[in-house]
């Protein structure tokens, strides 16, 4: 059955469209998928998951201790502008309390960074594919850094933790000191592995459904060459 001429067209019309409309929404995609991997660089190696809060030392006696403590170094305000740090950061060896919680949020940075190299897959694989393969690994990737936040508080008990924030911390207990911004920034870093995830699956889905039967192979050819 020959079909005419009005409906190749058309055809050729809404294939040109959601060509466009897809490249721009992937490219966001991939622009936020990069950025969401750097951002998990800055989440494992910044000393500032917790820290004392702000409060003034009133009579005698040598001042509580004001600093800030992340996953692998303790780090203390000093009379020189660089706080004095004490940690392994250099040879990526993890607070003895928190290598549990160092080895997820590195299990997720590798499957985030793994997620943005498969990036290049677009060029030899179905577009499709490689959504549904980086959204498998940002899923992985949220889910390893939502337990890194959930046993972060419950690893508080430590020498660490005692020396900074004083006797009364315990599980989900900080004691004098209180979340600081890496910590918060783990945990909408769990958000932005969802949002990325459930995007890229969305994408998956509508590259074939969106389009007519027999545009799907010309679709997919323009986009290898975008």
């Amino acid at each position: 059955m020959s079909v005419s001429p009005a409906l190749t067209d058309l055809s050729r019309l809404y294939q040109t469209e959601f060509v466009r409309s897809a490249r721009a929404v992937g490219v966001l995609w991939a622009v936020c998928t990069l950025c969401f991997a750097i951002i998990q660089v800055v989440i494992l190696v910044q000393p500032s998951w917790i820290g004392t809060a702000d409060t003034q030392h009133h009579g005698v006696g040598q001042a509580p201790p004001s600093g800030t403590l992340g996953l692998f170094e303790v780090c203390l305000e000093s009379d020189w502008p660089v706080p004095d740090c004490r940690g392994s950061l250099s040879t990526l060896t993890p607070l003895s309390s928190f290598q549990s919680v160092a080895v997820l949020v590195g299990v997720s940075l590798w499957a985030v960074w793994t997620s943005v190299l498969c990036l290049c897959l677009f060029r030899f694989c179905s577009a499709a594919t490689v959504y549904k393969i980086c959204a498998w690994l940002q899923l992985t990737a949220g889910f390893c850094l939502a337990l890194a936040c959930l046993l972060f508080p419950d690893s508080w008990e430590s020498p660490e933790m005692r020396a900074l924030c004083g006797e009364s911390v315990g599980s989900f207990s900080a004691g004098n000191c209180s979340v600081h911004w890496a910590y918060i920034l783990a945990i909408l870093g769990v958000l932005d592995a969802a949002i990325l995830a459930t995007l890229a699956f969305v994408l998956a889905n509508r590259q074939d459904a969106l389009l007519p039967p027999d545009a799907k192979d010309v679709t997919t050819g323009l986009l290898m060459s975008a």
